[in-house]
């Protein structure tokens, strides 16, 4: 395994980190655990989870994922031995979490506490902000909407209730996700004009689908030193072809859920199939070369990757072995090329 310090801060996380959102949804709690054991036995040492999780979201399994997280805690001993990253869910769309999602001080006192409760720890190492509080465009929404109305809760707000957090030492370091380059710098900002703690990281997608972190962000992240926590690197799976020619595996998260269509646009799949041949030309796994071209970004301080099983979990965790040739950089360019981010 390869570790990279993260600036601004003490964390040395592993390249590779392991994204939970399937436990309580599509993992059984054992299963879990049993991923975490491996994940760990391979140097694996970065875990993520949210407060909403697991993906899809529903009343009647959220916060099962950090619970599923806590008990192998417990049971392992090895708080210690890992970094362990959650989020605070934001407003729109999730309110069988709390009654008001705003990101003020009372909603994300309140989260934390909730969380450490679930998790079974009395901090964590990194907590980031699953989405902003404005209207602007995330997860995939295109067209910035240029909202008339206060939204009430401000970026100074929010970023003063997570730095109370930091001096009573619930959390270590801030991140931000599903941020803007606007987003990114204002925290900045005001984190420096009003000596609160700066955030470290930002968790946005990245994949070979999906290159927008590249437009703005990762100048942001290049002269800032605020490095990418690079999320749903094969674009929900469909990178390894599975999906492709209309093909729906048993099981297979895309399969089970219709909501997840980012990226089955006609683009998208003409994409994925130039990406797959590309993979086969040089006798590489289409899964395992996409998660290596994110894993070589210079601005990607980690690889969130998910599995439901310890055979797809062992094959992304092996992803870190594998440096692309300049053949096959230049042959992804140009897909790159081709097709210009063609999910958004």
């Amino acid at each position: 395994m390869e570790y990279r310090k993260i600036p601004h801060s003490t964390l040395e996380v592993s390249r590779i980190c392991l994204g939970t959102m399937t436990f309580g949804e599509q993992n059984t709690e054992a299963e879990a655990h049993s991923q975490l054991d491996f994940a760990l036995e391979r140097g694996v040492n970065f875990i993520d989870t949210a407060e909403m999780y697991p993906v899809p979201p529903k009343a009647e399994t959220q916060g099962a994922t950090e619970r599923y997280i806590g008990s192998w805690l417990q049971k392992s001993g090895k708080r210690d031995k890992v970094i362990l990253a959650s989020k605070v869910a934001g407003p729109r769309g999730v309110p069988h979490i709390r009654d008001n999602m705003s990101l003020d001080h009372r909603n994300i006192h309140d989260a934390v506490e909730a969380s450490l409760e679930r998790l079974q720890t009395d901090y964590l190492d990194l907590y980031q902000v699953h989405w902003p509080q404005r209207q602007t465009n995330t997860f995939g929404t295109l067209n910035y909407p240029y909202p008339e109305e206060n939204q009430g809760v401000t970026i100074l707000d929010t970023l003063e209730a997570l730095a109370d957090l930091v001096r009573a030492g619930k959390i270590r370091y801030i991140g931000l996700s599903n941020e803007t380059p606007w987003g990114v710098m204002s925290y900045l900002r005001l984190a420096e004009k009003h000596a609160l703690p700066r955030p470290v990281t930002i968790q946005n997608p990245y994949s070979l689908l999906n290159r927008s972190f590249e437009v703005g962000l990762s100048e942001v992240s290049h002269h800032e030193g605020v490095e990418l926590l690079a999320y749903s690197p094969l674009a929900f799976g469909t990178l390894s072809g599975k999906y492709l020619n209309g093909a729906k595996p048993k099981d297979a998260r895309c399969t089970l859920f219709e909501r997840f269509s980012r990226y089955f646009t006609d683009q998208g799949v003409a994409a994925t199939q130039a990406y797959v041949d590309v993979a086969h030309k040089h006798g590489l796994d289409p899964a395992t070369m996409a998660l290596a071209f994110v894993n070589q970004r210079p601005f990607v301080a980690s690889n969130i990757i998910g599995a439901t099983n310890l055979q797809q979990l062992e094959a992304n965790i092996n992803s870190i072995d594998l440096k692309l040739s300049d053949e096959v950089m230049e042959d992804l360019l140009a897909v790159g090329t081709q097709y210009s981010n063609p999910c958004p």
